[in-house]
């Protein structure tokens, strides 16, 4: 029986530096006696892996409007969703895939879940992320608290959920933004599992404190942090970075249940097709 697993990283960075690779690469590394994984550049260099030869697939958040593209790179990605997709009505051995913040916005588009618009302003810093319905007991959130930190990092936002539509897909909305009580603003769609084996979320799970730290190394970006946040609060931002129950706990518990979660369903299945 060949039990080695194979990651397809998506990355949909485009190019620019960022810090989202790099934790997602050490995430990935802790498993690494049972999996292998090889990273395809999908906008800078329109990179798509051949389904048959991966099993997990990880789609990285990026910058810009989730709802533009080129007309080439973006068709083939929503063209590779539809063949993960079809694969798994199709075939025992399921395929696993985790859609973060960008990746995230244009899935909901795709699968017509909910609608995506531009914020009044960016959101960025730590935030608190609340479980709701199935999410509740999701497995993707087994061991944090409710609520729980996160990392955002959005210029949009999935709001107004088509409900109809989520139905018929047999999706299910797992978490919302922090509640605004001062604003009147609709709160944000931060997680949506789509199936059994489709998951995705509008923050950034992979980020760890050093991921954060290097923004802020940025003078001019933690001036208008600052400016935007108010030093108190954004004081407490990097108090919360140091303390355990909190962006650490979200780094090593969303990507590795999902990871562990997928490795246990497909090394099942592969110990079922060898006997």
């Amino acid at each position: 029986m060949n039990s080695h697993i194979r990651i397809a990283v998506l990355d949909m960075y485009n190019g620019e530096p960022n810090q989202g690779m790099r934790c997602i690469i050490d995430i990935i590394n802790r498993f690494n006696q049972m999996v292998s994984f090889q990273i395809f550049d999908i906008r800078g260099k329109n990179e798509f892996p051949d389904i048959t030869k991966f099993d997990i697939y990880i789609s990285t958040g990026g910058p810009g409007n989730p709802l533009e593209g080129d007309g080439v790179w973006d068709k083939k990605y929503y063209e590779l969703i539809d063949a993960l997709w079809k694969w798994n009505q199709e075939n025992e051995m399921k395929k696993h895939v985790l859609f973060i913040c960008h990746s995230f916005q244009m899935a909901c588009k795709h699968f017509g879940l909910a609608e995506i618009n531009k914020r009044k302003d960016t959101s960025f810093g730590i935030m608190t992320t609340h479980k709701v319905n199935e999410g509740l007991t999701d497995i993707l959130f087994e061991g944090l608290q409710n609520p729980f930190y996160t990392i955002d990092s959005r210029d949009f936002q999935v709001v107004q959920p088509h409900l109809k539509n989520i139905k018929k897909l047999g999706a299910q909305i797992i978490a919302l933004e922090k509640i605004r009580d001062h604003v009147q603003y609709e709160r944000a769609i931060m997680g949506i599992r789509f199936s059994k084996e489709f998951v995705g979320v509008q923050f950034h799970p992979e980020a760890d404190p050093l991921s954060f730290l290097a923004h802020m190394k940025n003078r001019p970006f933690r001036e208008k942090i600052i400016k935007m946040k108010g030093r108190i609060k954004f004081l407490k931002m990097l108090e919360n970075l140091v303390e355990e129950d909190k962006i650490y706990l979200t780094n090593e518990t969303i990507i590795p249940n999902f990871l562990r979660t997928s490795i246990n369903d497909l090394l099942k299945h592969k110990k079922t097709l060898s006997n």
